[in-house]
């Protein structure tokens, strides 16, 4: 059995969860028989930290102690926003030696303070997107991914992104059944794909101010096979084709055409992952019309065709490998 060791850096100041989400992922695992996380914390001089919400968390010992893990993941939280010069200094020194090296939420302004991001792709908590590209112009940030990898680098955007990217991780290393068993027994409905938005169609477009759009985006929302054309919104406003997508782009922040495509890839997703429905009848329900019109919104979108989607996200999946039960009681 190879064992893997997780060495997670705490700091006053952490968002928690960016620390017990990622480590209930690893112990899960390793409640499977040939699947073993050695998880450790660790702080700058091993005391206790306190965490934004007011938990206190006791590392395991000092990040002098702590040698040199497989995996090395930095948590976000308040505390990275004036961090101790000696913690980006540890970080600096010793994030080139692990051979995986992950951040959650804003860990990733530790990790580009200590320049271990420069030159790689990564993303972040979206309200830190920005404050992360302009301090550091030799990163490319990602606003859009819950998840990011770039070789050796994983990135994750806030809070409940860390233990999708955790997940994916378990996936990497030993395969699809256990991150899928790993989830259902966290009650997280579905891995999600690290490219999947970090918002929402709802929640990237701001609500519109006027009755008339406020009712139309509900419209697109619960009718999505529909003709969601501009002049078919329009008319439904009351409103003048122009007039409309003029004031749907103004109130909401994005066109009607990109709100509807990302509604219908919404749902699409949804049915892929929840039900059995086939691929045309699907492609019908979400306005796509055609399995191949369906097949290319998703390869642009997801980086997959629906039936791949399906066969890596659905959670129906046939021929379960790993068995919940004895999971559960292991």
């Amino acid at each position: 059995m190879k064992q893997r060791s997780v060495l997670v850096v705490l700091f006053d100041g952490i968002q928690s969860l960016d620390v017990t989400g990622p480590l209930e992922v690893f112990a899960g695992a390793s409640r499977f028989p040939e699947v073993s996380y050695e998880l450790r914390t660790a702080s700058l001089n091993g005391a206790p930290v306190r965490s934004s919400c007011g938990l206190t968390l006791v590392p395991d010992r000092s990040l002098a102690d702590a040698g040199t893990p497989h995996t090395l993941l930095v948590p976000g939280g308040q505390g990275t926003r004036d961090p101790d010069p000696a913690l980006v200094d540890w970080l600096r020194e010793h994030g080139p030696s692990p051979e995986r090296l992950v951040s959650v939420c804003t860990g990733a302004l530790l990790l580009a303070a200590a320049g271990q991001l420069d030159g790689h792709r990564v993303t972040t908590h979206w309200n830190a997107c920005d404050r992360l590209a302009r301090a550091h112009p030799a990163v490319e940030v990602d606003p859009e991914p819950i998840f990011v990898r770039d070789g050796r680098l994983a990135t994750s955007a806030g809070v409940t992104a860390g233990i999708d990217l955790a997940l994916a991780l378990v996936e990497e290393d030993h395969g699809r059944e256990v991150a899928l068993t790993v989830a259902r027994h966290l009650v997280v409905f579905l891995r999600r794909p690290g490219n999947q938005s970090q918002f929402s169609a709802q929640l990237t477009a701001q609500t519109a101010r006027r009755e008339p759009l406020r009712e139309v985006q509900h419209w697109i929302t619960e009718h999505p096979g529909e003709d969601l054309s501009v002049d078919a919104l329009a008319a439904r406003a009351r409103l003048s084709p122009r007039h409309f997508a003029r004031a749907f782009q103004t109130e909401t922040g994005m066109t009607p055409g990109r709100y509807v495509d990302r509604v219908r890839l919404e749902q699409a997703r949804r049915l892929l992952e929840d039900t059995t429905d086939g691929v045309a009848g699907i492609s019908r329900t979400c306005g796509y019309g055609t399995p191949e019109a369906m097949r290319r919104a998703f390869v642009k979108a997801l980086g997959a065709a629906p039936a791949e989607y399906r066969r890596r996200f659905s959670s129906h999946p046939a021929g379960e490998a790993a068995d919940v039960t004895e999971y559960l009681t292991h």
